[in-house]
């Protein structure tokens, strides 16, 4: 309310301003303007050409006068402007004109010697900005590389998004880490009016690796010196943002200040809000030049065209090399470049108010316009589908786009020589997140894993593994974040991420419940070489128990298994609910084998397997619980992989809740009529990709 109240009051002063500005303008006029202690005419009749009075003043007055008339007239012009842009909007309260930015690229590293920036409130600078056109395109530039900064990235595009209202086009200078990771984000994200274009940081190296650079950014840091070169030479202006930034109003604000550029101003910057470039730190300390406390580059206003015709790329290249022979290396990056060239032309910056950044620590076109949109991630498919259909909700789920955030943590993968390494590949949600310490413990291999996640649980998860030394000491396990969408868990779609960001010759099929037994990971190495799986359609099965023991000692050899098992300490998978499943794998014969053994597809087997990375991905259709593995054994036997046990390999099952899918499927009859249904029509499609061949799971399914 006291926004509006503020909005009309403005508007009444503007009114009156634009009724009483003649009158005022000629009082002045009349007032201030005597020469030689003669008034001038306030006539604006006089101050044309053809008046006896202009004609009879000399060329000083004649100059004089025009120039304050011309004065007087742009400013009534540009008051009835506002005056009519106030009007044509709605009188709707704004938000406060500011966003909080935390920047972490000043200062000595040390966070805690660095001041905290204060929010400034609403101000009456804020409303007199201009407006900035709906459809009008902001462009965005960010420098991004590796696994961090690529998650930074998306808490401040979610911070933009939030408050946005015009198009964006965000402009990435990314290394192949970080353009994999976002490229997948955004196309599953697909947000509208949004575009993304990439730039290869590595091609941009050279243009910045000879600075020598102290920063914790390294040569990425450098990068934003040059983006006149890097940015379509068409592009005139961009915001320019760290990755640790977060916005916490309309981006289309700070767009705006662009206007409020005069004379020389291509730059737009904040003043830095630490001691750091008064050299005052600790005794000795001696920053790079700058003009007073110097500015942050945490924010810049680029105005490209004008840089580049000021010959930018000349400009700080000779202030760097200048430079560098008295300091030898930045400590803060691009932005000791940026103060020494400022410090050296003032006239290039626009100081921003310093709440567009705040130092808490030391793919749409310009024609289109943005809307409101209803249910983004449904594609062309779900026009074809019959929302009477009963079974609707499972057919849609198959053509949902889930947003994806490829390596949410930090990963490193060095391949082995002999090309026999195995990645384990399985899928969780928030209620497993248990299992993944007991796993690394009894897995030293790769691991690939697909998490299903809300925002919130994500950031859950994140703090979970950065608690975790376990977890932590492990950088070869890959999380991959699926962010939840739909009423059903997509584990198919789960699988299939983990399965495609395999960097191994071969993967282990498993599930997040599963404790492989120790010394697994080798023993599968030796048995990819001993069974020939690089050239042959094999997959490797691993003879799955389950114990009902919440607390096991688990079974370090073949031999204390089996003992567990007479015990009944121990059991085959399911032998009790779902037989079938495993009965296949013939635990009989396994019992005395020590050699691999063959084993035929039987209705409703699914073993957990070891197969080449090449291998067919699993069915979408198959959602929540019931057939998904089923369906993806089927069709490894449709394409006539062989099924082979291994002797000395095992997995056990531990006991947890039943999941929220499982007990759906058991108390909903509609569930499992639905399950039926897609049962039916993946045998159908089986038997037009594979034809004649395909005819024995129909019978198989009759005769079970």
């Amino acid at each position: 309310m006291l926004g509006i109240c503020r909005g009309r009051r403005k508007f009444l002063a503007a009114s009156l301003t634009v009724l009483c500005i003649p009158a005022i303008t000629w009082l002045y006029l009349f007032a201030g303007s005597f020469e030689d202690g003669k008034p001038v005419s306030l006539s604006p009749l006089e101050s044309q050409p053809h008046s006896p009075r202009y004609a009879a003043a000399g060329p000083r007055e004649r100059e004089s006068l025009e120039v304050r008339v011309r004065e007087v007239e742009a400013e009534n012009r540009a008051l009835r402007r506002q005056l009519s842009l106030a009007q044509g909007r709605a009188p709707a309260p704004r938000r406060g004109n500011h966003s909080r930015t935390y920047s972490m690229e000043e200062g000595t590293g040390d966070s805690e010697n660095l001041r905290a920036g204060i929010v400034a409130g609403n101000s009456s600078e804020c409303g007199q900005q201009p407006v900035v056109e709906k459809c009008e395109t902001i462009h965005v530039a960010i420098v991004c590389a590796g696994y961090n900064a690529s998650r930074d990235v998306v808490t401040l595009v979610k911070s933009v998004l939030f408050h946005r209202r015009n198009p964006l086009h965000f402009h990435l200078i990314a290394d192949s880490i970080a353009e994999q990771i976002l490229a997948t984000l955004f196309q599953t994200w697909m947000v509208p009016a949004v575009r993304v274009d990439f730039y290869n940081a590595d091609e941009l190296k050279p243009e910045v690796s000879w600075i020598p650079n102290k920063h914790y950014s390294g040569i990425y840091g450098l990068m934003k010196l040059v983006l006149t070169k890097t940015l379509p030479a068409n592009l005139e202006r961009v915001i320019v943002l760290d990755t640790d930034i977060t916005f916490a109003t309309d981006i289309a604000e700070l767009w705006a200040v662009f206007h409020k550029f005069k004379g020389q101003q291509v730059l737009g910057l904040v003043e830095n809000q630490s001691d750091w470039y008064l050299g005052n730190l600790w005794k000795n300390h001696r920053p790079w030049p700058a003009l007073g406390r110097g500015y942050n580059t945490g924010v810049i206003l680029l105005l490209l065209d004008k840089l580049r015709k000021m010959k930018w790329e000349q400009m700080w290249r000779l202030t760097a090399e200048r430079e560098l022979m008295g300091m030898l290396s930045t400590s803060l990056a691009d932005q000791d470049i940026f103060n020494a060239v400022i410090k050296q032309n003032p006239f290039l910056v626009y100081q921003l108010p310093c709440f567009w950044n705040v130092q808490l620590s030391d793919h749409t076109r310009s024609e289109q316009c943005y809307r409101d949109v209803s249910d983004l991630k449904l594609q062309k498919q779900l026009s074809e589908l019959d929302e009477d259909d009963l079974c609707y909700e499972f057919r849609r789920e198959r053509f949902t786009v889930h947003r994806t955030h490829l390596y949410f943590l930090h990963y490193e993968y060095e391949p082995t020589s002999d090309n026999t390494d195995v990645t384990l590949v399985a899928q969780l949600s928030m209620d497993r997140l248990q299992m993944l310490e007991a796993i690394c413990k009894h897995w030293e291999g790769p691991i690939s894993l697909a998490l299903y996640l809300s925002d919130a649980e994500a950031q859950q998860f994140l703090r979970y593994a950065q608690g975790s030394e376990v977890l932590m000491s492990r950088h070869n396990v890959a999380y991959h974040i699926v962010y939840k969408e739909g009423q059903f868990y997509p584990v198919n779609l789960l699988r299939n991420v983990a399965m495609k960001h395999v960097g191994t010759p071969y993967m282990f099929l498993s599930d997040i419940d599963f404790l492989p037994m120790y010394g697994l990971y080798e023993y599968l190495r030796k048995s990819v070489i001993q069974l020939d799986l690089a050239s042959t359609k094999k997959a490797m099965i691993v003879p799955a128990f389950e114990t009902l023991r919440y607390r096991l000692s688990f079974p370090k050899s073949k031999a204390e298994l089996l003992s567990m098992l007479d015990m009944g300490t121990l059991f085959t998978f399911r032998y009790h609910v779902w037989t079938k499943g495993h009965a296949p794998t013939n635990f009989a014969k396994w019992r005395t084998a020590t050699t691999p053994y063959r084993v035929e597809w039987e209705a409703d087997f699914e073993p957990y397997v070891v197969v080449r990375r090449d291998c067919p991905e699993y069915d979408r259709r198959f959602v929540g619980f019931g057939w998904n593995k089923v369906a993806h054994i089927m069709e490894l036997d449709a394409q006539e992989y062989e099924f082979i046990v291994l002797p000395n390999a095992y997995m056990i099952h531990m006991p947890h809740a039943p999941s929220f899918d499982i007990t759906k499927f058991r108390s909903n009859k509609q569930y499992r009529i639905c399950l039926k249904t897609l049962k039916e029509e993946f045998q159908q499609d089986m038997s037009r990709r594979y034809g004649f061949a395909a005819l024995k799971y129909l019978t198989a399914e009759n005769n079970s």
